[in-house]
């Protein structure tokens, strides 16, 4: 009988416990954002944008599983900081009902914080909508973002103040093409990437590039089991889940786990929004 009494006093703790880690998951941490604060050394840096502050925003999946006000909220909170440049790395919305949910975006993007020097942006895998080949739909994003005085960068790059940033379109669209994008690619200027997928930092197409590549994507997985990691990545290269990745040829990858979520759940990946502080490196 006490064997007995005993089991059940630990099942009866194992679901209390279940229960509680499921309501945190769900509830909580989706909603808990974490502001990383790191250095961006950039070689070349004009002396001018010394200290100046940089913010990544990115996946902030606008659909039926993302509560705007919950990024609209976000958005205030960046405002206040009053960032230099902000960059928003792919991924605007999630398909809802097979349809763009594009009067939501345009909603939430209302809000929307701009940098004081330049604000730039780059599509993700999501924002081509059906198996991320609607060119159609990539167009009606980037449209859309535009209207809201934000540049999207789609194979080109864009001048802020003496920083060059290089925006690539989606590994996995229709229009992707990273040799035009690093074509003219000058290793005497300041430059900084941003490209929404990290597996691309992998491919042949960097045309001697030294430096930092800002990426999102992975959302970390969402799920992380402690001391493992995540069992889900959606990437070709496991080792590029989040943060700081040290690449050959002189790059620096960073991998924000996005502001929003394709699932809601979160446990040990908090959504992140990236607070840089640029140097001359």
């Amino acid at each position: 009988m006490k064997r007995k009494r005993f089991f059940k006093k630990g099942f009866i703790s194992f679901i209390l416990i279940a229960a509680l880690a499921g309501y945190y998951a769900w509830r909580i941490e989706p909603h808990w954002v974490k502001y990383e604060q790191l250095k961006l050394p950039i070689r070349h840096l004009p002396e001018n944008l010394e200290g100046k502050t940089l913010v990544q925003i990115s996946d902030i999946h606008i659909g039926n599983y993302v509560d705007k006000d919950f990024i609209k909220n976000s958005f205030k909170k960046i405002k206040k900081i009053s960032p230099d440049i902000i960059v928003y790395t792919g991924d605007f919305v999630r398909l809802t009902n097979n349809a763009l949910p594009l009067d939501d975006l345009d909603d939430v993007m209302q809000a929307a914080p701009k940098g004081k020097i330049l604000t730039v942006a780059i599509l993700g895998n999501h924002d081509y909508g059906r198996a991320f080949r609607d060119s159609a739909a990539a167009d009606s994003i980037t449209a859309l973002i535009t209207k809201h005085q934000i540049r999207v960068l789609r194979n080109e790059r864009a001048n802020a103040a003496g920083l060059l940033l290089y925006g690539m379109d989606d590994y996995w669209g229709t229009n992707f093409d990273p040799i035009k994008t690093m074509q003219n690619y000058d290793s005497k200027q300041a430059s900084l990437v941003i490209c929404h997928n990290p597996d691309v930092a992998d491919l042949d197409v960097w045309n001697g590039y030294e430096g930092w590549i800002l990426s999102g994507h992975t959302h970390a997985g969402q799920v992380r089991i402690p001391f493992w990691g995540s069992p889900i990545i959606p990437v070709s290269n496991k080792n590029y889940d989040q943060g700081v990745k040290k690449l050959d040829g002189n790059r620096t990858l960073y991998i924000n786990r996005g502001l929003g979520h394709s699932i809601p759940i979160r446990f040990n990946a908090r959504p992140e929004i990236s607070l840089f502080t640029l140097t001359r490196g």
